[in-house]
């Protein structure tokens, strides 16, 4: 293990982070909020513990695929380390715990919440908060990469590869930092049009910002108690519907795009038509069941119905209705939605779409088998051949999701939860998805959960956010071995 490396790399990723710090203090002089001294404070420790780990001497600037694993694993520790400072030094939580597990929520772009009262927060705070789900959407090791030419690693791909949602990660162009800042090029791009829409929508635009960053961040954080359900807004309601959609899809489909001008690219991408079609199938579905149960009218159900899908899938969390008060069939359904997921590549968490359909597609090629033993039948996604090796890794990290739901379960029952709190609590953590039902109902806080409950939670929207096996590889002894 090439510790100096890591070292300086993580050094590198807590300056970014303390940079970033500095906007809420010029949010909090902007409307005069008393917690200038809580940021600053916490921007001097992420500073002084960024330059002892930058200071280290390297002899070899190469990041192998353990040193890659070691680096986005600690730095998104380490960063919401610091980053819960200004929660806890604020007051604006009670416990340092109740910190971490807000800030872990944040940056994983789960969107669960330990705060009873949003809106009683200083709006330097919520700006803190919202910020978080857009820096960890397309990755605070990315942005570091991205704005950082200094930090001068071989083999920085590895950290990438690490950091980024799916099976399969690919370079969209021949140097990294130039992937990197193109991918937040249109990440930036995409949230000031969705800035942009709700301010001429008539939305404020401080809460037209923050709810971007969550909304393109599909973290789900908001500053109403109620959620985007406090604008009761139609138009509101269809732009973000739209926005949390858009980001759910891979974002080198963009970059595809734009350099064919052509939005063909999204129709020819296996993966993304599936993605459309399950929002599409699954709105109409659920539109029925509610329709003349919890909504009088065809209309309202189908803009409640799909605004809950695009938000569940993607794994926003945002909520304009208590969809634990839904039919049961409804309730069901968004479970399902939970485990599926986003795009891979997207800043969407679940399992993403793409494994489910390698899954399916394995079932099928094993069935054919049973029927032909002898043929050899390759799995294709766009008429490109799937290595084994890939197939593997998606049948094995689907196995692992599914253990830690049914063990997070089994051990949060002793946390006096119930089975449905503590199943859909495990599940939306580790799916970075936020409410779930029962007593973390989107309606309901984390907060009455136990210390213990919170930290199980914040490991478990870390493992999900870096996709488990690049936190599981940490436990086992021989990561270390030379």
């Amino acid at each position: 293990m090439n510790l100096p490396i890591v070292m300086r790399t993580l050094g590198i990723l807590l300056l970014c982070e303390a940079a970033a710090m500095l906007l809420p203090v010029l949010v909090a002089l902007f409307y005069g909020d008393n917690v200038v001294l809580s940021f600053l404070l916490s921007v001097l420790l992420a500073f002084a513990a960024g330059l002892v780990f930058f200071s280290v001497k390297v002899r070899d600037n190469t990041v192998g695929y353990r040193e890659g694993f070691a680096i986005v694993a600690f730095g998104w520790l380490l960063a919401s380390v610091f980053g819960a400072l200004p929660f806890f030094f604020s007051g604006a939580v009670s416990s340092y715990v109740d910190a971490l597990f807000e800030t872990i929520s944040g940056f994983s772009t789960t969107g669960a919440t330990v705060i009873p009262d949003v809106e009683a927060l200083p709006n330097s705070i919520l700006f803190w908060r919202s910020f978080t789900h857009w820096l960890g959407g397309m990755g605070i090791l990315v942005l570091a990469l991205a704005i950082q030419p200094a930090l001068g690693v071989g083999g920085a791909f590895r950290i990438m590869k690490a950091e980024s949602p799916g099976p399969i990660s690919a370079k969209l162009t021949p140097r990294l930092r130039d992937t990197a800042k193109l991918l937040y090029y249109i990440y930036l791009v995409m949230t000031v049009l969705c800035v942009a829409f709700l301010d001429a929508g008539g939305m404020p635009l401080f809460d037209s910002v923050v709810h971007a960053f969550a909304t393109l961040g599909t973290g789900g954080f908001s500053v109403k108690n109620a959620s985007i359900g406090a604008y009761n807004n139609t138009y509101y309601d269809v732009v973000i519907t739209v926005f949390m959609i858009l980001a759910g899809i891979n974002f080198s489909l963009y970059y595809l795009a734009f350099k064919q001008k052509s939005p063909r690219e999204f129709l020819r991408d296996e993966e993304t038509r599936i993605y459309l079609a399950i929002i599409a199938v699954y709105t109409l579905v659920i539109a029925v069941n509610i329709n003349g149960t919890v909504f009088s009218n065809v209309l309202t159900s189908l803009r409640y119905a799909a605004f809950q899908v695009a938000s569940v899938i993607t794994t926003t969390g945002y909520a304009t209705a208590d969809f634990n008060l839904w039919p049961e069939l409804s309730r069901v359904l968004l479970v399902t939605l939970m485990l599926i997921g986003a795009c891979a590549g997207s800043t969407g968490g679940g399992m993403k779409v793409i494994r489910v359909h390698l899954i399916f597609k394995y079932i099928k090629r094993e069935i054919n088998r049973l029927i032909h033993p002898r043929a050899v039948k390759a799995i294709k996604v766009n008429d490109t051949v799937i290595p084994e090796t890939v197939i593997a890794n998606v049948m094995g990290y689907s196995l692992l999701y599914i253990l830690i739901i049914i063990l997070g379960t089994v051990l949060l029952l002793t946390q006096k939860l119930d089975a449905i709190s503590a199943m859909t609590a495990v599940a939306s953590s580790l799916g970075n998805i936020g409410p779930g039902l029962g007593l973390v109902a989107p309606s309901k806080t984390f907060y009455p959960l136990t210390d213990f409950a919170k930290l199980f939670l914040s490991f478990c929207m870390i493992v999900g956010r870096l996709e488990i096996y690049t936190v599981l590889a940490l436990l086992f002894p021989q990561f270390w071995r030379k």
